[in-house]
């Protein structure tokens, strides 16, 4: 049966308002809602294919929690390691601390109320449990709603276990799916015989459903009572309706054509959904040509093996888990799984090279939604290379190639899961090679933006080391180039611009030119304007600016807009300052880059107490607050980062006083990220409405010289109320 799948999130959460058009279960449904009204732990259990993950999330449209329904997809998730990224992945949740997802997790959740939907966790049952109970105990506001094949087994779980459909609900189903063929059902003799003999498992069911563009009724009838006897066999203690289950997937196998069967088990290799590109690559050859996985994937799609989805990256397939594990047993009795792996691994080794090149182009969104969507199969891939003898290599090359994803698209925390994985492996035996090489700084980069800065450093000597020692000019600038950044937010500013001048000479040298490379010059820019030098520091920046939008790059632009946004501010061109920190903070936000949202955010704050709205100002300092715990270390534990913040918060405590700051603050720090971002952007005023003059602010007595660092003793003490 079709599971309902998590698609794009709604306000309320990220299950779908309305899952396919459900048949029957009118007393599950009611005892599933008694159940979550009575306990913060419900467990639907029954066999594969009876329908569970549907009936859970009809139920859970229902259910009405303030924060929301957040289904949790466990199937295509192999390594236990990775059940935490997985909840804060479909939780929307962005962290770039060095945190663990675990401590991610709790803070988001401690003060929300809301339903998670865990589906598909019988292959991670001691993980999930050990998770759900640490939920659970230090959630007060959490319920979770537990989908699999067994329980969790933890204290105070219910548990509602589904049973097949009755035969009346069966026949509806029947009904229903045959019209979605274009067959309209009559009083066809053998039809209530035909759902007996599938004992209301609603997945058998849909796939003899599947049939009936090719025979009628009674013929599959006759074809499944000879099945049914041939296939019935096997284990002896297997329940009944895991016999007839598998006998009807058996069944629904005999029926295809030698290519279809043959389709049926590589598309097993594929994590969640696949595009019908990587299904011609991987699958295509040795007696099923490219040419002709089309045709192939037709049949399978109107026989109910794969199911169709309209996604934001286009239409994409997948296998319902009971299908894709019967067909991987297939695959290995074949003795072809491991070349099909092999194949996966390429195409997404493929996948992940174009990606990182089109991210410097206009296609950056594009490529930014794209790995989004490919996530579990890219996962799949690291485990792959990560887990197999002499695959360690490419294993880094993947990692490292995917530096973009990791660093602006908010996954920082599971990016540095597989870089510390990959540059561990065989470091005697490629300490020169030029993937780990590249999985070091990236390692570097991503542990600098977390604010963990001895591991950052560690990652970076080691790899300007073995690339001196490899005369690796490439590696020797992007160690460099993060060194540099590493300087920066650590306020060793002239260091910083010593290292970073050198690595964008090394850059040209070598040609080198990318968002990284531009990213250098706008750290270059930020070292000139915290040395006072706020005219070469437009000029860097204005380059930058121009060179993305020649080549429609939107991520590295929208840091260059922040630091001549904080130039416009410093020279009192606030109208100027808010247009650029407004473009800044939609491409930022945009990209789930967390730390380019709340920089633009403390810097709009700022701004808007210029002004004269210091209410409104003191409101972004709490929401920037807010965010920071998910950023890492508030504004790197800088000093020059941070004097924008200190200036602000002096003049919006001049202005309101004490109490009434605090109190600003506190209602801006109960703004969730979507919230804030969108009170950040919503405050464009005209320019009769400022109340400062337009005069440069950095020459009055209140300014902060932005050339010395500030201190701060409740900020260095890692105490904030802004």
């Amino acid at each position: 049966m079709r599971a309902s799948q998590g698609g794009d999130a709604t306000a309320d959460g990220n299950l779908p308002l309305e899952p396919d058009r459900f048949v029957g279960r009118s007393a599950e449904l009611t005892e599933l809602a008694r159940a979550l009204d009575a306990s913060r732990l419900v467990t639907v259990t029954g066999p594969g294919g009876v329908g569970k993950s549907r009936l859970a999330a009809h139920a859970a449209t229902r259910s009405a929690p303030p924060d929301g329904v957040w289904r949790v997809e466990l199937a295509p998730v192999r390594d236990p390691e990775l059940v935490d990224f997985a909840v804060v992945e479909a939780l929307g949740l962005t962290d770039h601390t060095a945190r663990l997802p675990r401590e991610a997790l709790l803070g988001h959740l401690a003060e929300r109320q809301l339903l998670l939907v865990l589906d598909g966790f019988e292959h991670l049952v001691e993980v999930c449990a050990e998770l759900v109970a640490e939920l659970l105990g230090r959630v007060p506001g959490l319920r979770v709603l537990a989908v699999g094949r067994r329980p969790l087994e933890l204290a105070g779980e219910r548990i509602v276990a589904v049973a097949p459909l009755d035969e009346d609900e069966a026949l509806e189903l029947f009904a229903d799916r045959a019209a979605q063929q274009g067959v309209i059902l009559g009083d066809e003799p053998g039809v209530r015989e035909l759902c007996r003999r599938l004992d209301g498992i609603p997945l058998a069911v849909e796939l003899a459903a599947g049939r009936l563009r090719a025979l009628a009724p009674g013929e599959l009838l006759a074809r499944f009572d000879d099945r049914f006897r041939l296939l019935a066999g096997g284990r002896r203690d297997a329940l009944p309706r895991h016999q007839t289950l598998r006998t009807a997937i058996g069944w629904s196998h005999e029926l295809c054509t030698p290519e279809e069967r043959l389709l049926w088990a590589r598309l097993s290799v594929f994590a969640g959904r696949f595009d019908l590109e990587a299904a011609e690559y991987v699958c295509g050859g040795d007696g099923l040509t490219s040419d002709g996985v089309l045709d192939v994937l037709s049949e399978l799609l109107a026989q109910s093996v794969v199911v169709r989805d309209e996604t934001p990256t286009g239409v994409r397939y997948r296998m319902l888990d009971t299908i894709r594990a019967y067909g991987a047993d297939w695959l290995e009795a074949t003795g072809d799984a491991p070349r099909l792996r092999r194949r996966h691994r390429d195409w997404y080794l493929g996948l992940a090279t174009w990606c990182e090149l089109d991210w410097f182009s206009p296609r950056q969104g594009e490529v930014a939604a794209r790995v989004e969507a490919e996530l579990p199969n890219l996962r799949a891939a690291l485990e792959y290379c990560l887990t197999e003898p002499d695959e360690t290599h490419l294993g880094q090359y993947l990692a490292g190639s995917l530096w973009f994803y990791w660093a602006g698209c908010g996954r920082l925390a599971e990016g540095r899961h597989w870089l510390e994985q990959a540059v561990q492996l065989d470091a005697e035996d490629t300490a020169n090679d030029q993937s780990r090489l590249k999985a070091l700084w990236v390692l570097g980069y991503v542990a600098i933006l977390q604010g963990d800065t001895v591991p950052a450093l560690a990652a970076l000597q080691e790899c300007r080391e073995e690339a001196d020692h490899a005369a690796n000019p490439t590696a020797v600038a992007y160690a460099e180039h993060r060194t540099g950044c590493l300087a920066l937010v650590t306020d060793d500013v002239a260091r910083a611009e010593t290292l970073l001048r050198s690595a964008l000479d090394r850059y040209q040298q070598i040609g080198e030119l990318n968002s990284n490379v531009l990213m250098g010059q706008v750290e270059l820019a930020m070292t000139r304007a915290f040395q006072g030098d706020l005219a070469d520091a437009v000029k860097l920046c204005e380059d930058v600016r121009q060179v993305c939008e020649d080549h429609g790059e939107r991520w590295t632009r929208a840091y260059a807009l922040y630091v001549l946004a904080y130039v416009a501010w410093s020279d009192g061109e606030l109208v100027l300052a808010r247009d650029l920190l407004a473009d800044c903070l939609g491409s930022a936000h945009g990209f789930r880059d967390l730390l380019g949202s709340v920089l633009a955010v403390e810097l709009l704050a700022l701004v808007t107490v210029a002004e004269g709205d210091a209410a409104e100002a003191a409101l972004l300092q709490g929401a920037a607050a807010g965010m920071w715990p998910s950023v890492g270390l508030p504004l790197f534990g800088s000093a020059y980062y941070n004097a924008p913040h200190e200036l602000c918060e002096a003049m919006a405590r001049e202005r309101l006083g004490d109490a009434r700051y605090d109190e600003c603050v506190r209602e801006g720090a109960r703004l969730g990220r979507e919230a804030a971002v969108a009170r950040a952007l919503g405050q464009e005023r005209s320019p009769g409405t400022l109340q400062s003059p337009r005069v440069p602010l950095r020459r009055t007595a209140a300014i902060v010289d932005m050339r010395k660092p500030a201190t701060s003793p409740t900020w260095k003490g890692g105490e904030t109320t802004g």
